[in-house]
Formats: C-alpha cells, sequence, structure tokens
C-alpha cells in the first residue's frame, strides 16, 4: 500500500510541476526531496538511496551546469538540427519577419493571458471621424444608386468628384500631407458604411487607403517624394493604382517576372541614372483611371551603377511612375463579376524612369518585397473585412425584415425551424463578423498583426459567402431577380472577387495561416532558426531546452483539461462567459501541444502536407475569431440580448475546432503519434456539438424584429427610410406590421374563417370585415396602407421584352408597353 502511495504522489508531484511549467532547478529539487522522504518514511533503505542518488546527481550536473550541458547533449543536437534546417530564401524570410504578433500568438502557445485581451482598448471614432461618417459618408450613400451604376458601369461623376473633394482617398494620409490621418479603426467604418450602398463605391474607395503609393510614400518615401506626391493624393488630384499581381505571380508575388535594369538613359531631355522597365500586370484596381502608377518589379544592376559591382539582383523593388509615362500602356478594363469597379491591365515595354522613382529613393532598391508584405498584412485587416461585415450587415438586417413580412400558410416564413436554421447562421455569423471586424481593426491601429489579418480576410470573406447564400436562400426568387429592388443583388454577384484578392482564399488558408503562425507565434521555433543560422550554440542551448519544458508543459495542460473539461483554466470573469473562457484556454494548450509534436515529426514536410496545416490553422483562426467574440461581448456591457449571440458563435466556434482536431489526427500519416495526440486533446473523447436548435431558434427569432442590439449590429449600415429604397421600404413595411400585427392576425383570422369563400380582392375582403363589424373603417384603413407596403416590399423588378426599360416597382402595364413601343 506505502508503495502505491508513493508512485501516486511521484506522479502527482511531477504532474503539478509540469502543469505549472516550473523551471529545471525546481524540478531538480523536487527529485531529491521526494528521494529524501522515501528515505525518510523507510520506503527504500540507505543502500537504495544511494544508488537512486548515484544516478541523479550526475544527471542533475549534466541538465544543470550549462556548459556541461551545451558539451555533452546541445552540440550533437545543435549540428543535427542545422543539417535537417531547410533553407529559407530571403523572400520567405521577408515574409515570416513582417508584421507584428498580436493576441493570436497568446491562443497559439497555450496559455493565454486573459488580461492582456480584456483590457486591450478597441478603438473609438474620434468626433471628427463620427463626424465624416455620419456627414459626408452619408452623403455620398445618398448620391449612389447601386443599380445605376452597374448600367452606366461607372460611377457618376458627380461621386468621382465629391469622394476627391472630400479626401475619401486620403483616410490613411497623415494630416501633414494634407490627408485626414484616420485610424484604421475608421477607415473600417467608413468602407462598410460605402459597401452595403454600393460595391464599387467601396472598392473606389478601399484601395488607395490599402496597398498602394499613399501608404508606401508614408512609411517608406524620401521627404522630397512625400512633399512632392503626398498633398496630390490627399487633395485628388492624383489617383494612383499599384501593379503588383500579373499573369504568372497571383498569390506568388514573390515570382514576379516583372524586371527593371539599372542603366543611364534619357528623362526630360536630359541623362540620368535610372531604370529601364518590362512589365505585365493584370486585375489592377484604378488602372483605367490613374494618374500614378505604383509597380512592383525585380531589380538588377548588371554594370554596377549603384555602386556595388559584385550585386548583380537586388529583389523586389517597389518603382512609382506616371500613369502618362512613355511606354506605358493602361486604360483598358476588365469586367470583375460584372461589378463594375475600374480595374485593368498595365504594361509597359522599355519604360525609362530615375533611379529617384524609387519609393524611398536608391537606399530601398530591394527592399519592396518587406515593404509590401508589412502594408498588406495591415490593410488585409481594413478593407476586405469592411466588405464581409456590410454584406452581413445589409444580409441581417433586411432578411430579419423581409421573414417577418413575407408569409407561407399564414404564418410568417422566419417562424418556420427549416428558415430559422438559416437565419440564425446569418445572425450569428453577423455578430462574429462584427467582434472580428472591430477587434483587429483596433489591433491594426496599435500594431502590424500578419497573422490576424489573414485570419480575418479569409474566415471573414467565407463567412460572408456562407450567409448571403443563406440569405439567397430564404429570400427565394425575390434574391435572384435583377434589378433596383434586388439588395442582395451586388453582394452575392462580388463574393468571388472578395474571395480571390489580396491572397487567394485557398493559399490563405493552406499556406499562410499556420504556416507564418506557427513560426511567428511559437516562443522558441523562429528563435532557434535563427541561432542556428548564426552558429549560437549558447543561445539555441538556452532555447532547446526551453522549448522542451514548454513543450512538456503544454502536454500535461491539454491532457489536465480534457480530463477536467477545462475546469483548471483559468477565466477573467464570471457569468455565462466563464465556461467558454476555459474551453478556448484548454483547445489553446491542445493546439500548442499538438503543433509542437506535429513540428518535431514531420519537420521541413510539413510544408507540404497543405491540408494538415490548414487544419490547425482552423484551430487557431476560431480561437482568434472566438476570444474577439467574447471581447466584443463584454466590451458591449455583456447584455441580455446579446448572449444567445455569444453563445451561438461560441458553440460552433469550439465544434468548428473538435471538427478540425478530429480531421487533422484521421489525417496524420505516423498513426501511433496521432494516436498519442489524440489522447493527450480529447482524453475523454470529442467534447462540443454543434449549436443546440433551442440558441439557434432564440436568435432566428430576434432579428425578426427591431431592438437595440439589431440597431448596434448594422449602426454602418446606410439606410434611408423610403419607398424608393429598396431595404428603406422593408423597414417601413415592418415599422407597420409590428404597429397593427394583432389587428392584422385578426383580419387574417377573419378571412380564413368568417366572411365566406368569394371576397377575392383586399378590398372585398376589407368591406365585408366592416360590414361584419369585425373590424372598423379606420382599421381597415391601417390594413389597407399596410398591404400595400407589404406588396411593394416583396414585388421584383420587370423590364421589357429587350431588359431595357424598367419598371422600377411594378410589372409593366399594357399602356406603358405601348407608349414603350
Amino acid at each position: 500500500m506505502m508503495t502505491l502511495v508513493a508512485v501516486l504522489s511521484a506522479i502527482a508531484l511531477f504532474w503539478v510541476l509540469a502543469f505549472r511549467g516550473s523551471r529545471l532547478w525546481l524540478w531538480t529539487l523536487a527529485a531529491f526531496a521526494y528521494v529524501g522522504a522515501l528515505y525518510q518514511t523507510a520506503l527504500i533503505g540507505p543502500t537504495a538511496a544511494l544508488w537512486t542518488l548515484a544516478v541523479l546527481v550526475p544527471l542533475a550536473l549534466l541538465f544543470n551546469l550549462r556548459a556541461l550541458r551545451r558539451s555533452v547533449i546541445t552540440k550533437p543536437l545543435f549540428k543535427a538540427f542545422k543539417a535537417v534546417l531547410p533553407d529559407m530564401t530571403d523572400t520567405e524570410r521577408e515574409a515570416l519577419e513582417a508584421g507584428d504578433v498580436w493576441w493570436e500568438g497568446e491562443m497559439f502557445r497555450g496559455k493565454p493571458d486573459w488580461a492582456k485581451l480584456m483590457n486591450f482598448k478597441r478603438t473609438t471614432l474620434s468626433e471628427e471621424e463620427q463626424s465624416f461618417l455620419d456627414n459626408e459618408t452619408e452623403t455620398l450613400c445618398a448620391m449612389l444608386d447601386d443599380w445605376q451604376v452597374g448600367r452606366d458601369k461607372d460611377l457618376p461623376p458627380q461621386v468621382w468628384s465629391y469622394m476627391r473633394e472630400h479626401k475619401f482617398f486620403a483616410m490613411l494620409i497623415s494630416k501633414d500631407w494634407g490627408g485626414l490621418g484616420f485610424s484604421a479603426y475608421a477607415q473600417s467604418c467608413v468602407v462598410t458604411k460605402i459597401a452595403t450602398r454600393s460595391l464599387v463605391a467601396s472598392v473606389t474607395v478601399m484601395v488607395p487607403n490599402s496597398l498602394g503609393p499613399g501608404e508606401l510614400l508614408m512609411h517608406y518615401g524620401t521627404r522630397q517624394q512625400k512633399q512632392d506626391m503626398l498633398p496630390k493624393l490627399a487633395s485628388g488630384e492624383w489617383l494612383p493604382c499599384f501593379g503588383l499581381t500579373g499573369p504568372e505571380a497571383g498569390s506568388d508575388a514573390g515570382a514576379i517576372p516583372d524586371t527593371g535594369v539599372v542603366c543611364m538613359g534619357e528623362y526630360q531631355g536630359e541623362q540620368v541614372l535610372g531604370m529601364r522597365l518590362n512589365f505585365s500586370k493584370r486585375y489592377i484596381t484604378l488602372a483605367p483611371v490613374s494618374d500614378v502608377v505604383g509597380l512592383a518589379i525585380k531589380l538588377f544592376d548588371p554594370d554596377g551603377l549603384l555602386g556595388d559591382k559584385s550585386k548583380l539582383e537586388y529583389g523586389i523593388t517597389c518603382v512609382l511612375l506616371p500613369s502618362d509615362n512613355p511606354g506605358v500602356e493602361i486604360g483598358r478594363r476588365h469586367n470583375p463579376c460584372h461589378t463594375p469597379f475600374m480595374n485593368g491591365p498595365i504594361n509597359g515595354k522599355d519604360v525609362f524612369v530615375p533611379i529617384d522613382f524609387i519609393i524611398g529613393g536608391q537606399a530601398n532598391a530591394g527592399k519592396g518585397w518587406r515593404m509590401l508584405v508589412e502594408c498588406l498584412s495591415a490593410g488585409r485587416g481594413i478593407s476586405l473585412p469592411a466588405l464581409a461585415a456590410a454584406a452581413s450587415k445589409a444580409a441581417y438586417r433586411a432578411t430579419g425584415a423581409y421573414a417577418n413580412i413575407r408569409r407561407q400558410f399564414k404564418t410568417p416564413i422566419g417562424k418556420f425551424e427549416g428558415v430559422q436554421e438559416a437565419s440564425a447562421r446569418i445572425a450569428g455569423l453577423t455578430y462574429k463578423l462584427e467582434a472580428t471586424r472591430s477587434v483587429t481593426a483596433s489591433a491594426v491601429d496599435h500594431c502590424s498583426p500578419s497573422v490576424v489579418t489573414a485570419i480575418a480576410k479569409y474566415h471573414m470573406t467565407s463567412m460572408m459567402r456562407t450567409l448571403l447564400t443563406d440569405a439567397m436562400d430564404i429570400h427565394g426568387g425575390r434574391g435572384v431577380m435583377a434589378g433596383p429592388k434586388n439588395y442582395l443583388q451586388s453582394a452575392y454577384q462580388a463574393i468571388p472577387i472578395a474571395i480571390t484578392v489580396e491572397g487567394a482564399n485557398i493559399l490563405t488558408r493552406n499556406l499562410m495561416i499556420f504556416g507564418q503562425g506557427a513560426i511567428r507565434c511559437h516562443p522558441y521555433v523562429f528563435p532557434e532558426m535563427e541561432a542556428a543560422r548564426e552558429d549560437d550554440l549558447h543561445e539555441f542551448d538556452h532555447l532547446l531546452w526551453s522549448h522542451i519544458g514548454f513543450s512538456v508543459n503544454r502536454g500535461v495542460r491539454a491532457l489536465t483539461l480534457g480530463l477536467t473539461g477545462g475546469r483548471l483554466a483559468s477565466s477573467p470573469v464570471d457569468g455565462p462567459s466563464r465556461r467558454y473562457f476555459q474551453q478556448l484556454e484548454r483547445m489553446s494548450a491542445a493546439l500548442a501541444f499538438t503543433s509542437d509534436v506535429t513540428m518535431a515529426v514531420l519537420g521541413g514536410e510539413l510544408k507540404r502536407k497543405e491540408r494538415l496545416s490548414a487544419r490547425l490553422g482552423d484551430v487557431l483562426s476560431q480561437l482568434y475569431m472566438a476570444s474577439a467574440t467574447l471581447k466584443y461581448f463584454h466590451d458591449e456591457g455583456a447584455q441580455d440580448e446579446d448572449l444567445p449571440y455569444m453563445q451561438w458563435v461560441l458553440d460552433d466556434a469550439l465544434a468548428e475546432i473538435d471538427k478540425a482536431f478530429d480531421e487533422f489526427f484521421s489525417n496524420f500519416p505516423n498513426r501511433a503519434v496521432a494516436g498519442l495526440l489524440r489522447w493527450v486533446a480529447f482524453p475523454l473523447g470529442r467534447s462540443h456539438k454543434p449549436v443546440a436548435d433551442e440558441i439557434s431558434a432564440k436568435i432566428a427569432e430576434h432579428m425578426l424584429s427591431p431592438g437595440a442590439l439589431r440597431d448596434r449590429l448594422t449602426s454602418e449600415l446606410y439606410l434611408n427610410r423610403s419607398e424608393d429604397d429598396p431595404i428603406g421600404s422593408l423597414e417601413l413595411t415592418l415599422d407597420k406590421l409590428l404597429a397593427i400585427e394583432p389587428l392584422y392576425n385578426r383580419f387574417s383570422k377573419a378571412v380564413a374563417k368568417d366572411i365566406g369563400p368569394l371576397n377575392f380582392t383586399l378590398e372585398q375582403q376589407l368591406k365585408a370585415c366592416v360590414d361584419k363589424q369585425i373590424i372598423t373603417p379606420q382599421e381597415a384603413e391601417q390594413i389597407a396602407e399596410y398591404d400595400r407596403l407589404r406588396v411593394e416590399a416583396i414585388l421584383v423588378d420587370a423590364f421589357d421584352h429587350e431588359l431595357e426599360e424598367v419598371s422600377r416597382w411594378q410589372v409593366l402595364d399594357d399602356e406603358q408597353r405601348s407608349k414603350a413601343a
């Protein structure tokens, strides 16, 4: 019996040490203390104690005396590590080093510091930013007719003028250079609001405020370049574009074949040192109307004219030149999914420009890739998440209203459980999108979180696709028929654009999120690689043994939290969200241990196991978005109205994490290791089920009616409460319905049972009900007015035979047809 107690005590002691992540010296002290306790309790005698110490003391010295450890253990491991360390190109290194590690690092490392998240201050709009959103942006939205923009294949001239005049293209340019100097969050809100009115206008605004000449000049331009160019960009005198992608380089921008060769040449009548450029770019937004073009090219200096005759290739370089520079071919357009924002190719053959046209001057020759990656990592967290949030806000508000107004079998379609399943996804994903948008844009205001913005870009655009598909399903034919009344058409039509641009979603998921996250977020992997490249044995020794301790700790934490259902995990709050914080910490520990073992077993092969790394990326992504949702929930006051929305998002995220882990373990090539990982992460089996029907029903029911949360979630939605506005018409109709709903239900019941079958028209039905004193004449007027609004709200557009002349709200009658003929 005493032996069993001793064994269990040893397991408990070292389990606690591992769970707490204790230092090596404490492990050593605990081992000696345990041997002493065994001796004192007579569980071992003097001989056994001496033999135990004879083994323990040398091991303690070997691992605790760093010089000895380095020489005997670490040095051979260091040699082996360097031998298998994969080569890393300069492009890969710059991509990895670009940007910052933010909250995603905490979630990746298995023991998140919740105080860091909860104490983080989300950006709020300044008075100036709020005024711009409420006034200039509101005015711009009122000027836009999305259907007419589609027919004209361009924004109206007055809209272009208004956007230039009011600096919509200069939100990121600082006030020092004539711009607005808005926060990333403010830019996100402006783009979101415009996108709820016109996708074409929103893309037109977002591109100059994302990756482009303005941002590159702000961060890297010379003083002279800033003085010469930024005021013109800020005033709208110059409209910029940036050429990165081309026929041979899409998501693999590092493979661009476009070149610049350093040479002497003539520019404006003078012989100057410059570059001869040859390039072919496509998918370039604003190219057809741009005044100045940014280009990414590969720079070569065969004659050593830049001063270093031993350096032939400088690498990717960013150049800025006028659109009318001789040799530049520009002006043609693409037609992106029949969404007519200005987008087209740029070509150049033997285009000569001075060397000073490099952004940042000659000193920045070859530094373009890092510049681009850093700017793109920030912009990715603003523009496309804003488009996704805009689509969700419009779909959420409009679908909720439509599902209450539209009735089948005398019941609002939003009450049917099948419809509620889709409605709940719209509501839950809208809450998740808004939480992720606000937290991510706020993060961009403080740093450049490259992994977080990749997560936001991929998952938010994918969620947009899901909820718009659900909205289309609920609307049925109302969502299919194109015309000015269709408020879903533009966003649904443009889904592939958001999915594709700024890094195709497939590659973002399969290569970037975990591939970059595993190295950047891990506390030891990238430093170990750097120590190996610098041949620094001392630093590698420290990192290696810290890494081993980290892995043991995360493995024990994952198993312990799995056995206890996460109840030993920390939470920064009490109340209904407490268990969700604990479950996320549990999954974070499982991800940290699984990632460590995976990288150790697969090594460089993991880079080619895209589906495996994508699943671990899905875990990291869901952890980030779920924690962002908890942050948003508490920042908004943890209101009762928000609670089922938060529960839906967290239950869905945890179920998705379970699914991703399960698929990862099922497909891991080493089955023994897969079994170990599954046992550690899920010792009691999978623990999270899909969202319960009860919670889905609550939020689906909630979105049918006005409320404070509905207004908060859609605060950036442009809403014109007019019968001539498609969403405004729905809002007016919904308000009227809620005002007379008991009366309308009484009338509908009477029509079905009390007034006879021969009253076909609404007028006949109302008259019959008044005659039978079921309703009063005044009530009949109210019902008639509501029904007029209802019919207008559910009608679809109809055109003449050639689809040219549009009857804005109803089918063309015979008289109109004869006039048209």
